[in-house]
């Protein structure tokens, strides 16, 4: 079985031979992080060192998303993947295990529904018509999930000063937290709570707080979004997830190469609470877009528009 990298990288420094190549590796994947170029006979290096680990725990280690140390995980699967991070396209091999089986999550949030379904009061009066409150209802019962919730929404509408702008870098790590922390059936329901108006489209598109964690006075580019998110272990993990998950594919019934719309679902939100959070476009539509522009990519406008579309039109997603 698969152990996690933290379990596997303690089992390979104990090894004096073992240790000696992820040293390399180390230093192969620094110079990657600092866009150092390599010449030819260290790029022989490193890839040969990623293939005298064979058969170690090290080349098939991955990580949970909900594990103690997850950073220090993720940073040691990229050192031994080093080679897999020379682009957007190369990056089909997700870190993480596939989900658990989180059914006794399930029965939580139905315990607390049928709560929120059985009272007669006049604020939940709209529920019927705002799926969307109806969820942020369910939420406010449950302990965890209003506490966290209730963090990140006070940092991310928080102004800073008199220039009335939020901490954008806070506000991401307080969505992460949430999004990592609370049950899923809980944090799926409310972003994707299904909408018949734009009053419920309103409340679902504000559930990360755009004004903070999604939108600024500029769109960046999509290549300079990308390369962002390359360079943070978290965000490129959550990236790869995103990409192997969501790939799409026009002869599946649900339009996903792998068959599993729910793991996409998945990805999808592993993605907020990093640089490239995406997010609704508008109140009166279900479409979603990252916050760039591919306008002034020139000879990378292909790549740039592949970007973006892995988001605006990903039949999968």
């Amino acid at each position: 079985p698969r152990s996690d990298c933290v379990v596997a990288e303690r089992l390979c420094l104990s090894d004096s031979t073992c240790n000696a190549t992820y040293r390399i590796l180390e230093n192969c994947a620094l110079a990657k992080t600092r866009l150092l170029p390599l010449d030819h006979d260290s790029r022989v290096r490193c890839l040969n060192a990623e293939l005298d680990l064979g058969n170690s725990s090290l080349l098939h280690c991955k990580c949970h998303r909900r594990m103690k140390r997850q950073e220090h995980c993720l940073r040691v699967f990229w050192t031994v993947h080093s080679s897999m991070t020379d682009g957007y396209f190369n990056l089909e091999t997700s870190p993480y295990e596939n989900p658990a089986n989180e059914e006794h999550w399930k029965t939580d949030y139905n315990k607390l529904a049928a709560l929120v379904s059985g009272k007669n009061c006049s604020q939940l009066a709209g529920d019927a018509t705002n799926p969307c409150l109806k969820e942020t209802h369910v939420c406010n019962l449950s302990k965890k999930c209003v506490r966290l919730r209730t963090d990140y929404a006070s940092i991310c509408t928080r102004a800073a000063g008199s220039e009335d702008v939020c901490d954008r870098r806070k506000c991401l790590r307080g969505l992460r937290n949430f999004f990592e922390k609370v049950p899923e059936d809980f944090t799926k329901r409310i972003l994707f709570c299904p909408c018949q108006d734009e009053f419920c489209g309103e409340r679902r598109r504000k559930t990360i707080v755009p004004d903070c964690s999604f939108q600024s006075n500029t769109k960046p580019s999509c290549l300079w979004l990308l390369d962002f998110c390359l360079e943070d272990p978290f965000c490129k993990s959550r990236l790869a997830d995103f990409q192997q998950n969501c790939q799409p594919a026009d002869t599946s019934p649900d339009g996903c190469s792998l068959h599993n719309h729910a793991a996409c679902l998945q990805a999808y939100m592993g993605m907020i609470g990093t640089p490239m959070t995406p997010n609704y476009v508008s109140n009166s539509s279900a479409e979603v877009s990252l916050w760039c522009t591919c306008e002034s990519s020139g000879n990378q406008k292909e790549k740039c528009d592949q970007i973006l579309g892995m988001f605006e039109s990903n039949k999968c997603l």
